[in-house]
């Protein structure tokens, strides 16, 4: 496929709605298109359930964290690379040392990477994070919200889910060490909880 026909279906697709193209170099210097979907703003976010471990150990293998059951609350998705890596280190360092700013007590916070449960454990304990880590080693739930990347990890992403399930606010490309993308992360949260 030519370059000049890559352009003009990312121009059709963003016309029609479709999935979000966006150019990026490859390591050959060849330009390539990767798809950037997931639930937009105002669309319903996608349920799921995912295992869990906190700073308290790993949680009841019957008793998966369930999106749905969090309706009613704002909830803060934040998928993100590797546990113990710099910048998913400094984003949750973030997260837990501005929690009350950022997000408040009524808000419900998980990180989601592909880690083990053992190692979100450790994680989670280093950083003495107040919130839980899920597991997504196959990237089932990164896909559904454009947070999967064929590296094996995720891609650093955020989205805030509203009492009504929608979500209010997501950031395909946040950036763990902009704190204009964290302000903006505050804003959205305080509109989703009315404030």
């Amino acid at each position: 496929m030519s370059h000049r026909a890559i352009a003009a279906a990312a121009v059709v697709l963003s016309v029609i709605g479709g999935p979000r193209l966006a150019a990026q170099d490859s390591s050959a210097g060849r330009p390539t298109a990767v798809m950037v979907s997931g639930p937009d703003v105002g669309r319903r976010a996608p349920s799921f359930r995912l295992p869990w471990a906190s700073k308290d150990g790993v949680g009841p293998a019957d008793q998966p964290y369930d999106l749905s059951l969090d309706r009613g609350k704002t909830v803060v998705l934040a998928f993100y690379p590797r546990d113990f890596t710099s910048g998913c280190t400094a984003e949750m360092r973030t997260f837990a040392e501005q929690y009350d700013s950022l997000f408040g007590p009524e808000v419900v916070v998980v990180g989601i990477s592909t880690d083990s449960l053992e190692t979100h454990t450790r994680f989670a304990t280093s950083l003495d994070l107040p919130f839980r880590l899920l597991s997504d080693p196959r990237q089932e739930v990164a896909r559904r919200y454009a947070s999967n990347d064929r590296s094996g990890y995720m891609r650093r992403t955020v989205y805030v889910v509203g009492p009504d399930g929608k979500v209010k606010y997501r950031n395909t490309r946040f950036n763990s060490l902009d704190p204009k993308h964290y302000a903006e992360l505050g804003a959205a949260v305080r509109r989703s909880r009315g404030g």
